[in-house]
């Protein structure tokens, strides 16, 4: 059931063996065995953000380590806004991936340990696709048997039984994220662990893209995505840690399909070894999660337009959260700042490739 975990000798196989691929952690302990696991990874560099509560002492061998003092030195506007203890300054790391000329960014955390068959498909050929206009589905429902459900998907929906199967086709798809799946410890509610709590291993299948319209949450735990698409990592900073990761995704999945990029999942090429948590904190910090995931999809559509750029887009959807109380006015502050780093990021590479050229 259990496939072997990553063996260093082992290279990762993926379209473009020229592309500069990065992975980004944050933590706050001392490396894990995922974390070693991961620097060893001979086609990726890994950045790793820690944060007040991480060890001082921390390192690790082929690890770009970013402490919190050392973000404080940083030349992000980001850095300046952020809150310590918190997710989103992984967003540094994701900045630095992205000053370094990063083609595509793995974002995982240090509790996945990845297997042998770590890997994620290519970005743009033909896949078995779900139909579109679907809505939220379970993606989880073409992997498992089982009762389980991802973190984010609405509540009113975790007995639906979708029957996918009956909307799968083959099509030319233009994936512009993946999201890996996690054996073990998969990305579930603080619902499912404090009602059920199973361990689940998901069965291996071709992998499967979302069409337009078909929507499912996905998290930030064995996840791949493009540099067309970089702009939508932004991290809400204002929200709770089991909210963050989700609402990105929510976020993110109207505006990709605007510029013809689809959501795509694959196999649990991880396994979770699951940090200590308090399941009864997760369920308070996931009720905001609960309370608005529908509504963020609704405001989110009526914001944007095709006719604007991605980064307006982005832009415009947070102040209709904003409206909403979704998110607060500080959310916008953090995503100006964001979105300022990232022009800056590309006007110094710019300048950089003109002067190569000389």
């Amino acid at each position: 059931m259990n496939s072997p975990l990553f063996t260093p000798s082992q290279t990762v196989d993926m379209e473009n063996s020229i592309a500069k691929k990065f992975i980004v952690i944050t933590s706050i302990f001392q490396p894990t065995k995922a974390v070693v696991l991961f620097s060893k990874m001979i086609d990726y560099q890994l950045i790793v953000v820690g944060d007040k509560k991480t060890p001082t002492n921390w390192y690790s061998q082929h690890v770009n380590y970013l402490s919190a003092t050392q973000q404080e030195s940083l030349n992000f506007e980001l850095a300046k806004v952020l809150p310590y203890n918190h997710y989103s300054r992984k967003m540094l790391g994701y900045l630095k991936a992205i000053q370094n000329g990063a083609d595509f960014i793995v974002d995982t955390d240090d509790d996945n340990m990845p297997k042998k068959n770590w890997k994620f498909p290519e970005f743009e050929q033909k896949f078995e696709c779900i139909e579109e206009n679907k809505g939220f589905i379970n993606i989880y429902q073409l992997y498992t048997q089982q009762k389980i459900w991802p973190r984010g998907l609405p509540l009113n929906l975790i007995t639906t039984q979708f029957e996918l199967e009956k909307y799968l086709s083959r099509k030319t798809c233009c994936v512009g994220i993946w999201q890996g799946l996690a054996d073990e410890e998969p990305d579930v509610d603080a619902i499912y662990r404090l009602t059920n709590g199973r361990l689940c291993y998901f069965k291996e299948r071709a992998p499967i893209v979302l069409g337009k319209g078909t929507l499912s949450p996905f998290n930030s735990q064995n996840t791949i995505i493009r540099s067309e698409l970089f702009p939508l990592m932004y991290l809400p900073a204002s929200v709770t840690f089991r909210f963050t990761d989700i609402l990105r995704g929510l976020i993110a999945q109207p505006i990709m399909w605007l510029y013809n990029y689809q959501l795509g999942f694959t196999n649990a090429t991880v396994v979770q070894k699951r940090n200590p948590h308090d399941y009864m904190k997760d369920f308070a910090s996931e009720i905001p999660l609960y309370q608005s995931c529908e509504k963020v999809i609704e405001l989110v559509s009526d914001a944007i337009s095709e006719f604007r750029d991605l980064e307006t887009n982005l832009y415009n959807a947070y102040h209709s959260l904003m409206h909403a109380n979704i998110v607060c006015k500080d959310e916008i502050i953090a995503l100006e700042c964001w979105l300022n780093d990232l022009e800056n990021i590309r006007g110094i590479t710019k300048i950089n490739k003109l002067n190569s050229l000389k």
